[in-house]
């Protein structure tokens, strides 16, 4: 059964729709800058923030208050796309609800912890365990639709918005749903990612320009940057999606999962498994590298996971196919690091055109595959394929198809 995406929504630090979205990806937009909790004793700390949001826009005062910033972005990202899809009512029965999340409410517990060193118990909100949950993004999608479909919550590090699309698309092929909310969602994850990135060596400290801290595929590069946000997808059952004369953006093809069973923070060097998981996509979709013409890259900007991710696109495609990341535009939005990967595809099918990787300048001479740099590739395409590896080895992939 095809799915088809019919709607998309995005909370970035590039803008807070999919146009301004897209905008920032073409033109190359970095949007680090230096982190206020930064100790410069201890080097400088650059992150991805979302700025000027205003939860108001999208939220009542009431679930405003009760709810973690990670849920405020994953229901404005769902808004965005709910209306994108035109879809109108959504039959509260056959709607799922995926989100995937890794940090959820951490900015939560570190305001609690906060409160009770300052003030002891009393001090502490009385919400805190509602808004730290990581389900309470999800739910407040379902609360705000008033859905009774499933409703799940998908938290596999920085795969998790990648395999949250895959299984709501395998619950519409399946018949447990007709339509999904599918997506992902970070924000605490900013502060943590980012301090905890400079303490296990993972992220320059030493750095005095913003611009080149995350350097993707660079020879130079030297580390990941942490960034925050969400996206959302509606997916429909084709037929459904067809018989209200919904637009239709993208096919879902083919969806790829599996564990890199090597280390809980660095992949195989071999990159084997991180072909294996490319290729159950490609098999799932029932195509052949040839077919697909563009891969939106995991792309940390960390020397060992690019290393591995460069063998993994090289074996797998050789100088067939043109890749880019996105990380050195937005940081790594960690749980919603495929969803974004996934809105740069459905941006690159519209516009035959795939963005640079941003602040990229020298490319490690390892890779045969084309990089983008500074401007938009022009690229011939039917169908582009997404990656996002995250800790512990979770290692996922989709393949999408024009419409």
């Amino acid at each position: 059964m095809d799915v088809a995406i019919t709607g998309q929504g995005v909370i970035s630090s590039l803008g807070q729709s999919v146009p301004d979205f897209g905008q920032g990806l073409d033109n190359a937009t970095i949007t680090a800058r230096t982190a206020p909790w930064a100790d410069e004793a201890g080097g400088r700390v650059y992150y991805c923030p979302v700025t000027d949001f205003d939860p108001a826009q999208w939220l009542d005062d009431r679930t405003e208050r009760g709810s973690d910033r990670f849920a405020q972005y994953a229901v404005a990202a769902a808004a965005n796309a709910v209306e994108d899809a035109g879809i109108g009512d959504l039959d509260p029965m056959r709607t799922a609800v995926v989100i995937g999340t890794s940090m959820a409410g951490a900015e939560t517990l570190f305001d609690a912890q906060s409160a009770y060193d300052d003030g002891g118990f009393e001090a502490i909100p009385k919400k805190v365990q509602m808004m730290a949950w990581p389900n309470m993004a999800a739910g407040h999608i379902a609360l705000r639709w008033h859905l009774h479909g499933p409703l799940l919550t998908i938290s596999t590090a920085c795969a998790s918005s990648l395999d949250a699309i895959g299984i709501a698309t395998r619950m519409i092929q399946t018949g447990m749903a007709d339509v999904a909310i599918a997506g992902g969602t970070d924000n605490g994850q900013v502060k943590l990612s980012s301090l905890s990135a400079v303490r296990y060596g993972m992220s320059p400290t030493d750095v005095d320009d913003p611009t080149a801290v995350c350097l993707p595929f660079d020879r130079h590069r030297r580390g990941v940057m942490g960034g925050d946000g969400a996206g959302a997808v509606i997916l429909e059952r084709l037929d459904h999606a067809q018989a209200r004369g919904a637009r239709i953006d993208g096919i879902v093809r083919g969806y790829g999962s599996l564990s890199d069973g090597y280390h809980p923070s660095s992949p195989d060097p071999s990159g084997r498994w991180e072909i294996a998981a490319m290729c159950t996509a490609q098999r799932d979709a029932g195509l052949d590298a040839r077919e697909i013409g563009a891969v939106i890259a995991h792309g940390t900007g960390t020397p060992v996971g690019d290393a591995a991710e460069i063998i993994a696109i090289n074996e797998v495609f050789g100088e067939s196919v043109s890749a880019t990341s996105i990380k050195g535009h937005v940081g790594h939005t960690a749980g919603a690091a495929g969803v974004m990967g996934v809105l740069t595809g459905l941006h690159t099918l519209r516009t035959n055109a795939l963005p640079p990787t941003a602040g990229t300048t020298d490319l490690d001479p390892a890779i045969r595959f084309q990089v983008p740099l500074g401007a938009p590739g022009p690229v011939t395409l039917d169908a582009f394929q997404v990656n996002a590896f995250g800790f512990a080895g979770q290692n996922a992939s989709l393949v999408i198809g024009r419409p």
